[in-house]
């Protein structure tokens, strides 16, 4: 055979995440901070909801939007929270985690060649998607000095007349940065002035420290032209369920439903209860657990910092984003390094798009102990360098 892969798929580069995660696997004792997981476990009411479905034979397909009753439990939470309102019987459907649901976005509003904005540095599926669906990314950068908030001016010299939407998600992984309202009414003013789609990834929109989350679609004017993303994963510790939604305006969400029906059929059915019983009852257990995030967020940042890795406070998510350019290292000969030598496992920033070269990923979503290791170790590292 002359040719195996297609060129779209040859030209991808393996993920920078899954690729560290996998070198850690073959080590002992290596303290992983590189996989944007929760080390808690899902609450148990959540798991015991999934059981009982199993056990009164919920195990067939749903309709391909998902379970009606847990579609408008996602309506009444995004009311509640954001006063947005979506009808849940064609504006929201049940994806298997936010991945599917980018897929679906870009496959069903991109023509080939159609342009994406994308402000990097950004979580790695977010160019990938875009590439598998024809489109083509263009990156944005956002810099520490700006607390990683892309400037206005930026997004728009990047458009040209190819551009059909802009991605955004915040709170942001790899950075913590969290969009303020200030800056996200000059994005809607933009994406109106100029037609275009907002794309709005907003996964770990329970996880802000002492700022406010705010819901794109529910800005004056933006939710009939915005794809919200959202689901379970980060907040109740449930990224195996693999369970997440989009919402948007009807023709778009069409559009995305018949991709749905042809690739995954449905989202897990037991996954659609245990994620219906998380919106009941999970609230309490969603609190802890940010407690306890922000507990070890104020840790590894006073710790990063005083080791001389200077790192911004994060404001969202559960990750720290430290500037290692002082080291005189690159970011890939920095945590190879600290892999190698003293078992600690980040993700260099230049796995999240060119913006993010000199830096590296650490996600707090694991213990206080194994932390407060991974710190010495760092600063044992850093001193020996």
């Amino acid at each position: 055979m002359k040719r195996v892969l297609s060129e779209r798929v040859a030209g991808l580069k393996p993920s920078g995440i899954r690729l560290f995660f996998e070198i850690a696997a073959t080590m002992k004792d290596v303290i992983s901070l590189g996989i944007g997981e929760p080390d808690l476990d899902t609450p148990e009411p959540i798991i015991q909801a999934g059981v009982e479905a199993l056990n009164r034979g919920e195990t067939h397909y749903t309709s391909n939007h998902g379970i009606l009753v847990l579609r408008q439990a996602v309506a009444d939470h995004l009311k509640r929270l954001y006063h947005v309102e979506y009808f849940p019987q064609h504006e929201i459907v049940m994806t298997v985690g936010v991945s599917e649901a980018l897929y679906l976005a870009f496959t069903a509003i991109l023509n080939p060649d159609d342009e994406v904005i994308i402000p990097t540095p950004c979580f790695v599926s977010y160019q990938a998607e875009v590439i598998l669906a024809g489109g083509v990314p263009v990156e944005v950068a956002t810099y520490v000095e700006n607390n990683f908030v892309p400037r206005i001016e930026h997004i728009e010299a990047a458009i040209t007349p190819k551009t059909r939407a802009i991605l955004i998600g915040s709170p942001s992984n790899p950075t913590g940065a969290v969009y303020d309202r200030e800056f996200l009414l000059q994005l809607a003013d933009l994406a109106e002035k100029r037609d275009l789609i907002v794309i709005s990834d907003e996964i770990y929109d329970r996880l802000v420290y002492g700022t406010e989350h705010v819901c794109f679609a529910s800005l004056p004017r933006m939710q009939e032209r915005t794809i919200l993303l959202g689901g379970f994963s980060k907040a109740y510790a449930m990224t195996g369920w693999r369970i997440g939604f989009a919402a948007a305006p009807k023709e778009i969400l069409n559009g995305m439903v018949r991709i749905h029906q042809y690739t995954v059929m449905s989202a897990p059915t037991v996954s659609q209860y245990a994620a219906l019983n998380a919106l009941m009852v999970g609230e309490p257990y969603v609190q802890d657990m940010l407690k306890e995030y922000d507990r070890r967020r104020k840790l590894v940042v006073k710790g990063l910092n005083s080791i001389g890795l200077k790192t911004f406070e994060p404001k969202g998510a559960f990750y720290a984003f430290p500037d290692l350019r002082a080291t005189g290292l690159s970011d890939d000969e920095f945590c190879n390094r600290l892999l190698q030598e003293e078992k600690v496992a980040i993700v260099p920033g230049n796995a999240f798009g060119d913006a993010g070269t000199g830096f590296a990923r650490v996600s707090y979503a694991t213990s206080y102990e194994q932390l407060e290791e991974a710190l010495v170790r760092i600063d044992r590292f850093v001193k020996r360098i």
